[in-house]
């Protein structure tokens, strides 16, 4: 259990509303299509599609950073998800990685973040903008 995703996304959409597609439940809500908790608050819980996916921030710099501890299921150890935002000409960088992910699920996951994660929240911000 020891394997890293990392992913980078150009998204066209500035990065405070970047920072909100990460933080803010209603837009989580939108672009994931289920309910969720989650806030911007060092040490809060949260909770993702129902509570399939769940954890505690960790590291909150807004605007910039937010990290994660993630569990997925009966996972004996969290998973580590950092996200990074930089401002770029275009819009936003927004940096994805993901330490100590299970090795039995590695693949589901990785394409889970482009098909349920990172694509829908991308594609809603740049239909919106």
């Amino acid at each position: 259990m020891n394997k890293t995703i990392r992913k980078l996304y150009k998204i066209s959409s500035p990065p405070d509303d970047v920072w909100q597609a990460l933080v803010d439940p209603e837009m989580i809500d939108k672009w994931s299509g289920s309910s969720n908790k989650m806030d911007s608050e060092v040490g809060t819980n949260f909770e993702l599609w129902n509570g399939d996916i769940f954890g505690k921030n960790l590291e909150v710099i807004p605007g910039k950073k937010l990290v994660q501890e993630w569990y997925g299921g009966n996972w004996p150890k969290p998973s580590k998800v950092s996200f990074t935002i930089k401002k770029d000409q275009n819009g936003t960088i927004l940096e994805l990685e993901q330490i100590n992910v299970p090795d039995e699920q590695f693949e589901d996951i990785d394409i889970g973040w482009d098909e349920y994660y990172l694509g829908p929240m991308k594609e809603m911000l740049e239909n919106n903008s």
